[in-house]
């Protein structure tokens, strides 16, 4: 943006600048978050499932253990207290689960704040623009004075109108980025929960496994 018109706009300009910084953190921050955080669930599941079949805690514990994704820590968890009922080990998973959307979530609030915001900023900015420009307005008669009076009045309107324009730039995007993040997280939660059926099916047809000792737990 032109350093002229954002000086033009005022300080309302400045802080549509700071949020819109602010939004991109985010935005970046939860792209590379998800990036970390996913997996192949698939792969994971099929690979899991052959040790889970073979009953080797060592190499299930060592597939659990191999990733830092969301469904990685969350059959790492059901792994660890596979000795415990189906029912007591979907309690323990649906608990991770709860924590793992936290983190999934975190930040998404406060973009969808900043949408809202934004364009109110904007307004805000428009507004005051406008009362300023009105107030300006030379109080005289005459045609001459008119049209400098209507002259001064389109130029306070134009300037006044970029907060306005600013704000929305600002908005449309975030909205955009915050739909596209929500439905991610949302698909994550139903990888989540498959997994949490997956392993529960596991564990009722599967039973014990075997530790390094050879003992069934």
């Amino acid at each position: 943006m032109d350093l002229t018109i954002f000086k033009l706009g005022g300080p309302l300009m400045a802080v549509i600048a700071a949020v819109s910084v602010l939004g991109l953190a985010i935005v970046i921050e939860r792209l590379l978050f998800f990036r970390r955080a996913s997996t192949d669930p698939m792969a994971l599941e099929t690979a899991l499932g052959k040790a889970l079949y073979e009953g080797d805690e060592a190499a299930a514990t060592h597939i659990v253990k191999a990733g830092s994704s969301s469904l990685h820590r969350l059959f790492e968890v059901a792994v660890a207290h596979w000795q415990a009922d189906p029912d007591s080990m979907e309690t323990l998973m649906e608990q991770q689960l709860r924590r793992e959307m936290f983190r999934w979530e975190k930040g998404l609030g406060t973009l969808a704040t900043i949408a809202r915001v934004a364009p109110l900023l904007g307004l805000l900015g428009t507004v005051l623009g406008m009362v300023s420009t009105f107030r300006g307005l030379p109080g005289v008669s005459g045609s001459a004075a008119t049209g400098a009076g209507m002259a001064d009045l389109a130029s306070g309107i134009w300037v006044a109108l970029l907060t306005t324009v600013a704000g929305l730039a600002v908005a449309v995007p975030v909205i955009l980025c915050h739909t596209f993040l929500s439905a991610r997280v949302d698909s994550e939660e139903e990888t989540l929960h498959r997994g949490i059926d997956f392993l529960v099916r596991e564990k009722l047809l599967q039973g014990g496994l075997k530790t390094e000792a050879g003992k069934t737990r």
